[in-house]
């Protein structure tokens, strides 16, 4: 198997028209790592991942791969393959023939076609089901078939888009590990377009947050969460409070907002709901100046003296544990 190469965008631009999808976007992927594009929808995550695949043409800008620009190749010629979110295997074909049908259309022979698909269904555990047809597959099991499928090409890049969101919430988490299992084993680059801030955060080295056709903010999974740079990032990757104070906007995440004294707090609310959510409960207040504030208690804490709704309450929190944040 190759092993990944750094990849490179440009100044990558889409637009539909009038319409801009991606906006002059430039960031480097390092070989080897696995990056998710984290975003809502229409933020132009899928976009750019259909760019980097050759299923796009990039309106401006250049895509560069291993030190070549392979913006205008096609997607057989450039070193990335693609899982689609739909797997898109062929429903007459059996397990082993879905996979190696890139083999087939290059004209490889079919004994050596069987050899490499029996290995790339024995690194994705499906061995046993080679000769059975897509639909005799659970989800589970045709997401399998189409990662040996993309892997079988060898390429540099692998590039998934929203792999895991037709799966149920139980099997979804079983496969985050089995896409970092076969990330790490492989070596090769991983880019995981995905709209769930948890599974970015379980499988990526490195999150690339994107909004309104640009890259909000880029960096470690610890980093991207413990320390957002803008209001968007702080409250789409969650558990985080931005909070207005006289010197600035500030995130927080809600574990360090704590209750206190009215006379010890840095600002007063009332408390408007009460969440209990198994290992704490999750206290939302209405704050000076209309601000809504969660705080998260632990639970034995807040079942020790229990805090109804429309309660005031005082709220404080350490110094270090706020971030500046620009709007």
């Amino acid at each position: 198997m190759t092993t990944g190469q750094d990849l490179e965008l440009v100044s990558l631009t889409k637009r539909y028209g009038e319409t801009v999808a991606v906006d002059k976007i430039d960031h480097h992927f390092r070989a080897g790592s696995y990056a998710c594009l984290l975003g809502p929808s229409g933020c132009g995550k899928s976009t750019t991942l259909r760019m980097i695949a050759g299923h796009e043409d990039p309106t401006e800008g250049s895509i560069v791969l291993g030190g070549s620009d392979v913006s205008w190749l096609p997607p057989a010629k450039r070193g990335t393959a693609m899982m689609f979110q739909s797997y898109a295997l062929f429903p007459h074909l059996s397990v082993s023939d879905n996979v190696s049908f890139s083999l087939k259309m290059k004209g490889v022979e079919a004994a050596t076609r069987r050899k490499a698909a029996g290995e790339m269904l024995e690194l994705v555990h499906m061995t046993d089901f080679a000769d059975r047809l897509p639909d005799q597959l659970s989800g589970g099991q045709q997401q399998r078939v189409a990662l040996a499928r993309a892997l079988i090409t060898n390429p540099q890049v692998l590039l998934l888009d929203e792999p895991l969101s037709a799966l149920d919430p139980f099997l979804r988490i079983r496969m985050r590990s089995e896409l970092k299992r076969l990330q790490q084993e492989l070596g090769i680059t991983f880019i995981h377009v995905t709209h769930s801030q948890d599974e970015a955060l379980a499988l990526a080295d490195e999150i690339v947050v994107m909004n309104n056709s640009i890259i909000e903010q880029a960096g470690s999974a610890r980093e991207v969460f413990n320390a957002p740079k803008t209001e968007f990032v702080a409250r789409f990757m969650g558990g985080h409070n931005v909070i207005a104070l006289p010197h600035g906007h500030f995130a927080i995440r809600n574990d360090q907002v704590r209750l206190t004294e009215m006379g010890e707090s840095r600002i007063a609310g009332k408390i408007t709901g009460v969440e209990y959510q198994g290992a704490h409960v999750l206290l939302n207040v209405l704050a000076v100046g209309d601000q809504e504030i969660t705080a998260i208690v632990p639970e034995e804490i807040f079942f020790d003296n229990p805090i109804p709704p429309d309660t005031d309450v005082g709220l404080t929190w350490d110094d270090h544990a706020l971030h500046p944040v620009t709007a």
